[in-house]
């Protein structure tokens, strides 16, 4: 069996790099850290995922406030438990709810709507408000609660 490497070297100086002027700083081994990661290090920084630069940009926080939504059909799939949890209110057929209350912000037209449902929020999409309107409710959107364009 071949001797190991470091067995090899024991008791020698340089440990087979040559002379004692060797090995000796960071340009041994090419630079220290991150250095050339973009020149002679570059297939060792791909495949440790490294990307340079800037990238994206960041949301202004006057912009970036996160809305709470609901989509119309989980509104009406869930309005009978809304109603026992006194969330909501059922006046003849339709039943009557305000979702600034429960804190959401804005209504979006995902689902289907089979009952009439009288919706006040602070914002809602297009196919929603079509949606409600077609199932014979109504739409109250609250005062003061604008939507900010998205810059594009």
């Amino acid at each position: 069996m071949p001797k190991s490497r470091i067995k090899k070297f024991r008791g020698k100086r340089t440990f087979g790099g040559g002379t004692h002027k060797n090995r000796r700083g960071g340009g041994s081994r090419g630079g220290r850290g991150n250095a050339g990661t973009c020149k002679h290090h570059c297939v060792r920084s791909m495949q440790r995922g490294l990307s340079f630069g800037k990238h994206g940009f960041k949301r202004p926080e006057c912009i970036a406030s996160d809305k709470t939504i609901v989509n119309i059909g989980e509104i009406d799939e869930a309005i009978e438990q809304l109603v026992a949890d006194g969330f909501a209110e059922k006046k003849g057929d339709g039943f009557h709810i305000d979702l600034a209350n429960i804190g959401i912000d804005k209504v979006l037209g995902s689902g289907k709507v089979t009952k009439p449902l009288f919706i006040t929020a602070g914002g809602f999409s297009s196919t929603a408000k079509q949606k409600i309107d077609e199932a014979k409710g109504k739409v109250t959107e609250l005062a003061g609660k604008t939507e900010t364009p998205k810059p594009e």
